[in-house]
């Protein structure tokens, strides 16, 4: 994973820290926020528009010119999926390959896409449902319009609700990264991140050991005088 940072980031000045709170993969949250913001939105909004146009082509065949007002839950059902392009366009606005991006950070912004997403889902199936059965009972009763015309309102709210919510979670701000950050090291054409303190601790264990190296040396060498006292003495 470093590696491919690295190479993202070859030859341009890093500024984005990477630790415990702020992960390399911490963008990967944000992403299927963004995906599944989209993804869902899409799907309600062809249900939606697949449904109610079997409705409008089975009212249309018997009564032609009432097709025009027959149309208004297909529309319903398109601005579905600009709710879903809404918060794409604010989540993908977010994510910096050289700004902190903290695990909260990416958490709301999946939270924000998922809640677009599942709304309008369940806005765009109320959509279609209703459209189809509302078209055909106002292709025999001109009067249950606006009856119709209510509750795909009410229903489009239910996608707005989603909406309003995804935009207060995509607004949250967090750019706190505690913890030890890799530092990178440019060595050419490829940036690589090394733990810094990791370095230390490998540099005081080295010196450590060369501390006890010099000590079983000086132990030794105490130990070799010891040997020639004695033997000095017993030549005495």
């Amino acid at each position: 994973m470093f590696q491919l940072l690295s190479f993202l980031l070859a030859g341009e000045p890093v500024e984005r820290l990477i630790t415990d709170a702020c992960p390399v993969y911490a963008p990967f949250f944000g992403a299927m926020g963004v995906t599944a913001a989209l993804v869902f939105t899409v799907m309600g909004a062809a249900y939606g528009t697949a449904k109610a146009s079997v409705g409008i082509s089975n009212m249309g065949v018997m009564k032609p010119d009432l097709v025009i007002k027959a149309f208004i839950p297909v529309i319903f059902a398109g601005v579905i999926a600009i709710y879903g392009l809404i918060i794409c366009v604010i989540l993908v606005g977010g994510i910096n390959p050289k700004a902190n991006y903290t695990l909260m950070k990416s958490f709301t912004d999946l939270g924000a896409g998922l809640t677009v997403g599942l709304c309008g889902l369940a806005a765009g199936m109320a959509i279609g449902i209703v459209g189809d059965s509302g078209v055909r009972a106002f292709g025999q009763q001109p009067k249950l319009y606006v009856i119709m015309m209510l509750i795909l309102i009410f229903s489009e709210a239910l996608g707005l609700y989603g909406l309003i919510i995804g935009i207060l979670l995509s607004s949250v701000s967090d750019t706190y990264c505690p913890g030890t950050a890799l530092q990178p090291l440019n060595t050419g054409n490829v940036i690589v991140f090394y733990n810094n303190n990791n370095n230390n601790n490998n540099n005081n264990n080295n010196n450590n050991n060369n501390n006890n190296n010099n000590n079983n040396n000086n132990n030794n060498n105490n130990n070799n005088n010891n040997n020639n006292n004695n033997n000095n003495n017993n030549r005495i």
